[in-house]
């Protein structure tokens, strides 16, 4: 649909060439700014309920620590895996690199994060009307797993905001090849994509190559190349990075395919749906399914989409609406049937390409004629999206409480290392070492897990001239080289401390 009193299908452009846009008008942009209004107020609740629902003290988590650590004025960098990519690090590079203050970078991603959602929905402009932009952008805004990551130094919602615009900037380049800005849009968001996760991206755009190669009245060598080309800036250092420091490109995938659990055919539909009643990272995945008000609108959406379908389909304007859907369908794929364990974060993509469609099948629910059906469905819906949200900031809720509470404590624990000597430059090892060691300053390093970067010998040489501290799981035994050490207990966890190396360096 297009922002008009009339919507029409979006449709590769042909040889008989598409409409130039007519000449400027001095009521355009003032309609134009008009119509940007709804995206634009829905970004901005979004930056705010983000500031009030996630508190900005609430510390940073495991895998926040390593991506910023990498770039951070205070600590060490962490060992960095073979499945991240440096894009969150320098996303971030602006505040952490000159602040350790948690709450300054965590309203710097609010607000940034408010600004690529207004910027993905406007993507979609003149092809869908913005009451549905702006319905979408809400759809999505209020799960609470979007409004939990969008504030965090982590990659997965950066993916969905480009997802959501390479795909609404590519429909837009193949109505018109005039369009230098939906062509910009399309290699910048592929860019984007790749540079915070690269195979991700490939999921992403799978169907968007397939129609650029596969379909002949889609083909158009710019707009391939574009995609391609933004594709492969992102990706450069992750490739460049895997044969200096990961023993080639191979290897990287290979090692990512293992810290990962393997690669291959794993159902966890199901362990999406654990994680719903918000667990942030289910694995192992056990346990029971949360209620049902709270997985409910995760059953209601495959749904809502297959409806979506149909109605634009009947009105023969469904090339939008399905590419949509399957760019949808192709980034969960990987995470619901080729990994062993789940993650809300990781459907995020997902869940902002699937808002656009099922916007789209609301606003034509609530605008469809009939004196009496018309205001029914529109007090039904009102009820049920009340409800819905209802559930989505408890989850919200709960989830933060959590994560402060664990946050806090590895605080806690990095703080009591400092009063047994162990201070900066120091080294931590040991159970949930690495944030521990964030906080407290000092290096990280694990012998074993997905993580092992040292070895026992090089943990006794380094305690020989550093501070170093062991950190125990309730009811593990220290290691070997460990064993000596002296035994404390810090805010609750058993940590052993090597003996304080002499001034030399030499003990």
């Amino acid at each position: 649909m297009r922002d008009g009193p009339q919507a029409t299908d979006i449709a590769p452009a042909t040889s008989t060439g598409p409409r130039r846009p007519g000449p400027p008008t001095a009521g355009r942009p003032a309609r134009r700014f008009r119509g940007e209004r709804a995206p634009a107020v829905v970004a901005a609740v979004f930056t705010l309920a983000q500031l009030l629902l996630v508190r900005p003290g609430m510390g940073l988590g495991w895998d926040e620590s390593v991506y910023v650590s990498q770039v951070a004025a205070h600590a060490p960098a962490a060992f960095f895996s073979a499945p991240r990519a440096r894009g969150v690090p320098l996303l971030v590079a602006p505040v952490a690199a000159w602040s350790s203050s948690t709450a300054l970078l965590r309203i710097y991603l609010a607000v940034l994060s408010g600004l690529a959602l207004f910027l993905a929905l406007r993507a979609w402009r003149g092809v869908f009307p913005a009451r549905v932009r702006a319905t979408a952008g809400a759809l999505f805004a209020t799960l609470w797993v979007t409004l939990y990551y969008g504030p965090q130094a982590m990659p997965n919602y950066w993916v969905a905001v480009a997802a959501l615009a390479c795909t609404g900037c590519f429909l837009r380049a193949q109505a018109d090849r005039f369009d230098r800005s939906a062509l910009w849009g399309v290699g910048l968001s592929a860019a984007v994509m790749g540079w915070m996760r690269p195979v991700d991206a490939v999921w992403a755009t799978l169907p968007l190559l397939v129609l650029l190669v596969g379909v002949r009245r889609w083909r158009r060598p710019a707009l391939l190349a574009t995609l391609l080309g933004g594709l492969a800036a992102g990706a450069a250092e992750w490739v460049i990075e895997a044969f200096v420091s990961y023993g080639g490109l191979a290897q990287r995938l290979s090692d990512a395919s293992r810290i990962q659990g393997g690669l291959g055919w794993h159902i966890a539909v199901t362990d999406q749906l654990r994680a719903l009643g918000g667990r942030t990272l289910c694995r192992p995945c056990t346990g029971a399914v949360p209620s049902a008000p709270v997985t409910l609108w995760w059953y209601v959406l495959p749904v809502f989409a297959v409806l979506a379908a149909v109605v634009a389909i009947r009105a023969r304007r469904g090339t939008a609406t399905l590419l949509a859907l399957a760019c949808a369908a192709s980034s969960a794929f990987p995470y619901l049937f080729l990994i062993g364990y789940a993650a809300p974060r990781f459907l995020l993509p997902a869940y902002a390409l699937l808002a656009v469609p099922v916007a789209d099948l609301l606003v034509r629910l609530v605008r469809a004629p009939g004196r009496i059906r018309r205001p029914l469905t529109a007090a039904l819906l009102t009820l049920a999206l009340a409800g819905h949200l209802a559930v989505q900031f408890v989850v919200l809720e709960r989830t933060v409480q959590r994560s402060t509470a664990t946050h806090r404590d590895w605080a806690r624990v990095a703080a009591g290392l400092h009063r047994l000597g162990v201070a900066p430059p120091c080294l931590v090892t040991g159970d949930n070492y690495a944030p521990i060691a964030y906080y407290a300053g000092c290096s990280s390093a694990s012998t074993g897990g997905h993580d092992a970067n040292t070895t026992p010998a090089a943990i006794r040489r380094t305690a020989r001239r550093l501070p170093t501290a062991t950190l125990l799981a309730p009811g593990g035994r220290p290691p070997g080289y460990a064993r000596s050490w002296t035994p404390h207990t810090v805010a609750g966890v058993r940590v052993y401390v090597a003996p304080a190396p002499d001034r030399g360096g030499q003990r």
